[in-house]
């Protein structure tokens, strides 16, 4: 396997268990009946967040099967994901 697929498979091993780990929380907080009144101003950034990191694992899913089989649109695939990933540092990074 080439080195840009085992780092490809990285990050989307990666992005697929984030996006996994915050729709499971989103399904806890939708059911968390005594602590509704906390949570609310926690839903629109954990919906962003599943937004986009859902997106960054299927580009990721994308891209690997892209670079995987030398399909000719690896590149876009490519450009998205490092895109996508790009949005989320500037989104997540300390200020």
């Amino acid at each position: 396997m080439r080195p840009l697929a085992v780092l490809i498979g990285i990050v989307m091993g990666s992005t697929v268990s984030i996006a996994v780990g915050l729709i499971l929380t989103g399904i806890v907080v939708l059911l968390v009946p005594d602590g509704a009144d906390r949570l609310v101003a926690e839903r629109a950034p954990l919906v962003k967040a599943i937004l986009l990191f859902t997106l960054a694992a299927a580009a990721a899913g994308w891209s690997f099967y892209g670079e995987i089989r030398q399909r000719r649109w690896r590149f876009p695939a490519h450009a998205l994901l490092l895109g996508l990933l790009g949005v989320a540092v500037w989104m997540y990074w300390p200020r």
